[in-house]
């Protein structure tokens, strides 16, 4: 899956990025390199569910997808 973001130069210094295809996924970082590992981690949280609270039928199944 590609993603675009959004960055931003935050005016304390440093910078901070948004996801819009994910509303309300943003993260920030010191510099450049940790900004992007913080996307990352921010999209891998942004899109987490809980399946442990997910009600499913007799019939429904479960199944992964990787785009």
């Amino acid at each position: 899956m590609k993603l675009k973001i959004i960055i931003h130069k935050a005016e304390e210094g440093g910078y901070w990025a948004e996801v819009p295809a994910i509303p309300g996924c943003a993260t920030q970082g010191e510099d450049l390199r940790e900004l992007i590992e913080n996307v990352y981690d921010a999209v891998d949280a942004c899109l987490s569910v809980d399946m442990s609270t997910a009600q499913l039928g007799i019939n429904d199944e479960v199944m992964e997808l990787a785009v």
